[in-house]
């Protein structure tokens, strides 16, 4: 099972740069994608509809703005928009496809760089969202939340760290609140289970030669609940082409895709 997660910075810019041919490329079972930036009635072009998958979509209702997909081979026995939470689903954040005892979703965390009060947003949704991958954790189900996080967990995932301590992103705060998540609810960071190495991101500044330097972020995740540690195969970012700001994550598992019937 390959399944692949990408922060594109608008599909439709992405398009442009070549992301639809390489994702027919990649023969992924689910490719998660944030940050669309668009309506559906934009994107109605055959290109967006990547023959092989079906394409579910969670629009903001902000016009260009946020907004996440999920591409499946697979038909889902059950599609979930949201959390029911009104302020949060309207920005088109979480997009769940169940498989059988199987969810793959795509989800978009605010970012709090903009201004103290989206840092105050994001702060209230990590803390109702804490419950909510508590009880994935301890479900039985499979998870695999996939997606832009917006928080550097630690040192070896941030090129320069000592600068961004006082930065959204790298905050103390945001950082306990990764290390409760794997520690003690028990969700696992499944490209670090194959990967340790340092100088791994996937997302660079526009500004100054980030990209050129690789001085970049590690704030992109697939976090899986506990079973599926020891199926991660391997791991991956995408390089060698730019879609956008952020690079794919690639992650293989030893673990089918079943449907009920």
């Amino acid at each position: 099972m390959r399944i692949v997660s990408v922060n594109v910075n608008g599909i439709r810019s992405a398009a442009r740069k070549g992301f639809f041919d390489w994702i027919k490329a990649q023969d992924a079972d689910v490719v998660c994608i944030q940050e669309i930036k668009a309506k559906q009635h934009q994107i109605t072009d055959e290109l967006f509809s990547p023959k092989g998958y079906h394409c579910f979509y969670h629009e903001a209702e902000k016009p260009g703005y946020s907004g996440v997909a999920v591409y499946s081979r697979h038909v889902p026995d059950r599609v979930v928009y949201g959390f029911g939470w009104p302020d949060f689903d309207a920005e088109g954040r979480y997009l769940q496809l169940d498989f059988g005892e199987l969810s793959v979703a795509s989800l978009y965390m605010p970012s709090g760089s903009s201004s103290e009060d989206r840092q105050a947003v994001k702060y209230d949704l990590m803390d109702r969202f804490r419950p909510v991958l508590a009880d994935m954790a301890g479900s039985g189900r499979s998870y695999v939340i996939c997606g832009d996080w917006n928080i550097a967990h630690k040192k070896i995932d941030i090129k320069n760290w000592r600068g961004n301590q006082k930065n959204s992103g790298f905050l103390p705060e945001e950082r306990a609140w990764m290390d409760d998540l794997f520690d003690n609810i028990g969700m696992v960071d499944a490209f670090r289970v194959v990967n340790q190495n340092a100088d791994e991101y996937t997302w660079w500044s526009n500004r100054g030669q980030a990209w050129t330097k690789n001085v970049g972020w590690r704030i992109d995740y697939q976090v899986v609940t506990p079973d599926l540690r020891s199926d991660v195969m391997g791991a991956s970012i995408y390089r060698d082409e730019r879609f956008s700001d952020h690079a794919p994550l690639i992650i293989d598992y030893d673990r089918s895709i079943r449907t009920n019937p």
